[in-house]
């Protein structure tokens, strides 16, 4: 063998080194790019991105998803503006609406919507108030209700009630309390005289004894878009394939959860094997058996498609306009981005 072929050799090899560090490294920042933090809150009607995540739907769009929990969905929007979250499960709330008037952040898609002959969000009074007559959505003026914060979907639904039954949220005492677990003990302490809660949480606390539930929104504010999928305006700017991919795994969680939880009646064991998905994120601390007929019973309609039902965000964003806690220049286009999903 000649030195000269000996070097020539040598380089290739380490040229063929050199190669596979670099395509190593591109590899390494891919995947780095497509770790993503997700805020939720551990309920029910989340559970599309908990399907997808266990079932393979992220890792087949090439995304790493990790889901980082919180106790109110106000703070799931900061966290996204912060950049501590890649996105989030969230309401429209004042909160939201102002970080997205900021250009922070925006909806991409849309994830809990009421709907007829569909449980949804239950308004439940608490024991001592019930006794006392608060027996129907009409006796909620005068009463304190607990949300929150000011601004919350939770004080969206009270004002659309109030407006309903010919009141306004200005007659009802609203508690702000910051959190879902303190909403929970004040109606059960009797300190609030009652709350909007998801069905999960609403009727195991009618079971217990601990409140009634007294009407559900979906009869008096159907076409209401509750939660939205929402993410930074860096991200749809610079990488709006990434939010499609996002997009793409949630929907077919959410296709998964509509299917088999709408209608449990129509496959039992499907039923049982995503009740046990559900409950590691859901009622975690609580045995299967007891967790199962909670998640059973909190089962919420999800938007097809991760579609997005414009109309009544707009309606949320003119309401929280009307009340002050918002800019009255904040155009829709603000806060919505249509160019992901359906939208009506």
């Amino acid at each position: 063998m000649t030195m000269r072929y000996r070097l020539h050799s040598r380089r290739a090899l380490l040229g063929a080194a050199a190669a596979l560090i670099a395509a190593a490294g591109i590899a390494q920042t891919a995947v780095a790019a497509d770790k993503l933090v997700v805020g939720a809150l551990r309920f029910t009607s989340h559970s599309g991105g908990f399907i997808a995540l266990e079932k393979g739907y992220f890792k087949q769009e090439g995304l790493d998803v990790e889901f980082r929990f919180f106790q109110a969905a106000a703070p799931t929007a900061v966290a996204v503006a912060s950049g501590d979250a890649d996105f989030a499960i969230a309401g429209i709330t004042g909160g939201f609406i102002n970080l997205a008037g900021k250009g922070a952040i925006k909806a991409v898609g849309g994830v809990l919507h009421e709907r007829k002959n569909v449980d949804g969000m239950a308004l439940l009074a608490s024991k001592k108030a019930y006794e006392a007559g608060l027996t129907k959505p009409a006796h909620l003026k005068g009463k304190s209700l607990a949300m929150t914060q000011v601004g919350s979907t939770f004080h969206y639904m009270g004002a659309v009630t109030a407006e309903k039954f010919g009141f306004s949220i200005e007659d009802i005492r609203v508690r702000p309390l910051q959190k879902v677990g303190a909403m929970i003990g004040a109606l059960k302490s009797g300190q609030v005289d009652a709350m909007f809660m998801v069905p999960h949480i609403a009727k195991p606390l009618q079971r217990a004894g601990a409140g009634k539930i007294v009407g559900w929104l979906r009869d008096w504010h159907p076409n209401y878009q509750i939660t939205a999928l929402i993410t930074s305006t860096r991200n749809i700017e610079e990488k709006p394939d990434l939010v499609r991919k996002f997009l793409r795994a949630y929907a077919k969680g959410i296709a998964d959860f509509n299917r088999v939880m709408l209608d449990q009646k129509k496959d039992p064991a499907a039923v049982e094997a995503m009740v046990k998905t559900i409950h590691k994120y859901v009622y975690t601390s609580r045995p299967y058996a007891k967790a199962a007929r909670s998640i059973k019973a909190g089962a919420m309609y999800l938007n097809p498609g991760a579609s997005l039902d414009v109309k009544s965000v707009k309606h949320q964003l003119e309401w929280n306009q009307s009340q002050g806690y918002v800019k009255k220049d904040i155009a829709l286009d603000r806060i919505v981005d249509t160019s992901f999903v359906k939208t009506n």
